[in-house]
């Protein structure tokens, strides 16, 4: 009669132990989501946290690249490799006074390239490199320059050569590089696009690098070297002239 007692006392206290850990469990808070399940890339996301962009910001979203970035980065198995300039080379780039709206996305998409690199990748790069305004009008490409035994790399347009800088993000598929020059192509040259400038295009007096970006109708379009359509280059630039309207409607 003791042992059955005690059988009964044992299991009584295996239950109620039990009914604890079960009441303990259910009031533990659900455990946060975890930083991979963010959404989707977004690079003004990544310009804006960088915090001295906001030049660039404003010529990829008046061009409307910023949209075909996003669009590619979060589809594309190659990767991308973005190059992006401070608020202080958009200020010290005043020959961008009189780019139209086409010269623009232009402008916009020679800092692009389809392809990540890492700076690794660099040392073993083949130069040129081609751009996102690569295509049926011409060929639109970088050069880069790996020092060997360091993290130094060097790019050249053929009219400006800089340094590249620090990674605002270096996780695959899109790396962003800060720089401290703008990427000015040989089309874009004011050598070769641009007329002198007129009194009231050049005493704006306003300093605001954002403001340099604003179209100038009466720029000619200048006239591109030569090559033929890239093949698999056709849906990065098929949509430039769609976007250069778009761009007019959006432009401040």
């Amino acid at each position: 009669m003791a042992l059955r007692s005690a059988s009964s006392f044992v299991l009584a206290v295996l239950i109620a132990a039990a009914a604890a850990a079960s009441t303990a469990e259910a009031q533990q808070p659900a455990a946060a989501p975890s930083p991979s399940s963010s959404g989707p890339i977004n690079i003004t996301d990544i310009l804006v946290k960088g915090g001295q962009y906001s030049s660039f910001i404003h010529l990829l979203h008046a061009t409307r690249v910023d949209e075909q970035i996003d669009a590619q980065i979060n589809t594309t198995f190659t990767g991308m490799t973005v190059f992006a300039p401070t608020d202080n080379a958009f200020s010290s780039a005043g020959s961008l006074n009189g780019l139209t709206q086409q010269q623009q996305i232009e402008l916009a998409l020679y800092h692009v390239v389809p392809q990540f690199f890492d700076l690794s990748k660099f040392q073993t790069a083949s130069n040129p490199i081609l751009t996102d305004a690569s295509g049926v009008t011409g060929q639109w490409t970088l050069n880069v320059t790996a020092v060997a035994n360091s993290q130094q790399v060097n790019i050249s347009t053929g009219v400006v050569e800089t340094q590249v800088g620090n990674a605002l993000r270096d996780k695959f598929p899109l790396v962003v590089y800060s720089l401290e020059k703008v990427l000015l192509p040989y089309e874009l040259s004011p050598s070769k696009s641009f007329p002198p400038p007129s009194p009231s295009s050049s005493d704006n007096g306003s300093g605001d690098a954002a403001n340099s970006l604003s179209p100038a109708a009466s720029t000619p379009t200048p006239p591109h070297g030569g090559g033929s359509s890239l093949n698999g280059r056709s849906t990065l630039i098929a949509g430039v002239g769609i976007w250069a309207a778009v761009a007019a409607a959006n432009l401040l």
